[in-house]
């Protein structure tokens, strides 16, 4: 696993875009501080520049360091969650101003899978993820799934081998706010 995280890693510091297993579905994605990777990521999504995405963490702390006031209610969020959870913060800083929502927010989720773990550790910085099919398609469950544009577009696979354990299907949505506020974007 450590030499493919290292090709993973390479890549994503040239730029590249990849394809790689989450804890929740397949996912293709980049540096999240690189705005030329992050605009090849929406070219190859088919999807509309400006739409949000999220980025994934290996810890708790990386949040504090890409939203400058992390909400309390989004950190207890995240600690008694027992499922995966994208928590959407206001105030993002130190990512790509494309991957943030107009009010300046950003999803985050802690990630809770081997490889990314090792892979967001590696890097150093958090990763662009949005699900490895064109938008308006179903999100892939499995790398068969995967369509033979998004896989011809990456430029790097993750071995299917790493998957593990995932849910099949994205993760649970809540936006927070500075005072506490919690909306639910979907469950």
């Amino acid at each position: 696993m450590i030499d493919d995280i290292k090709k993973a890693v390479e890549v994503l510091k040239q730029g590249g875009i990849i394809l790689y297993p989450t804890d929740t579905v397949w996912g293709i994605g980049c540096d999240a501080t690189n705005e030329d990777a992050i605009k090849k990521l929406y070219s190859l999504k088919q999807k509309e520049e400006g739409t949000s995405v999220l980025i994934l963490v290996s810890d708790i702390n990386m949040i504090y360091r890409y939203v400058q006031t992390v909400p309390d209610i989004a950190i207890q969020l995240v600690e008694i969650s027992d499922k995966p959870l994208t928590v959407i913060c206001p105030n993002a800083c130190g990512v790509s101003p494309s991957i943030t929502a107009s009010d300046g927010s950003v999803g985050i989720r802690l990630v809770n899978h081997e490889y990314c773990n090792g892979l967001i550790r590696a890097l150093k910085r958090p990763l662009v993820s949005t699900s490895a099919n064109v938008s308006g398609m179903p999100a892939p469950r499995s790398f068969s799934e995967i369509s033979k544009t998004i896989i011809e577009g990456v430029d790097y696979v993750v071995d299917a081998k790493y998957a593990g354990k995932m849910t099949g299907k994205p993760s649970s949505i809540i936006k927070t706010g500075i005072s506490g506020e919690v909306e639910v974007i979907r469950n």
